[in-house]
């Protein structure tokens, strides 16, 4: 039986974590770890109390995931998924990049009172190769977990008919024959 470890230092394994991980309070940033501000392309004084909007590529999408989270968040206490985020500074600044984003809520009840993020970097093995729009984007994440028409339309709460037209307009982009090769383009970059 292997002998517990009791002089563990979280504060370093917090700092030193192979994903990014920020601590939230009411969708502001209070914490960070080192790689959060390599991905992001930040320092932690340009992350800490800020809003989470920073990182969104359009305050629309930031709005948007919020209120599509929160229900979520309330039922299951988890949430997790790949979204087009938005470098902050250094010589990438402004560059999107996809990201798999994973959270807890620390109260169901108020699931945006206070959180732990988790941020993984899918840039290398899921490019964005196409200027996309904000609806475009989160077209592509739902169709990349294979979801239906009708079932983005109700995520996004917009009608099938105009996730379909989004849905056209990705595959014009990505030079698709169909949404199976729009999908392996959208997952392999």
């Amino acid at each position: 039986m292997p002998e517990p470890v009791h002089d563990i230092d979280y504060r370093l394994a917090f700092d030193l974590a192979p994903v990014g991980m920020v601590l939230s309070r009411n969708r502001s940033m209070v914490d960070c770890n080192q790689r959060l501000c390599e991905m992001f392309g930040a320092t932690r004084e340009q992350l800490i109390g800020q809003s989470f909007q920073l990182l969104y590529p359009s305050a629309d999408e930031y709005e948007r995931t919020g209120k599509r989270i929160a229900p979520i968040l309330n039922a299951n206490g988890v949430y997790a998924d790949d979204r087009v985020m938005k470098r902050v500074d250094g010589r990438f600044k402004g560059e999107t990049f996809w990201c798999h984003v994973t959270g807890r809520a620390l109260n169901r009840q108020a699931p945006h009172e206070a959180g732990i993020w988790t941020f993984e970097d899918l840039s290398t093995r899921k490019p964005v190769k196409a200027e996309l729009t904000a609806r475009e984007r989160e077209v592509a994440a739902h169709l990349t977990e294979g979801l239906s028409s009708k079932a983005i339309g109700k995520a996004l709460s917009i009608s099938h008919r105009t996730v379909e037209i989004h849905r056209v307009n990705l595959m014009r982009k990505y030079q698709a024959s169909g949404t199976a090769d729009l999908i392996q383009k959208l997952v392999r970059g």
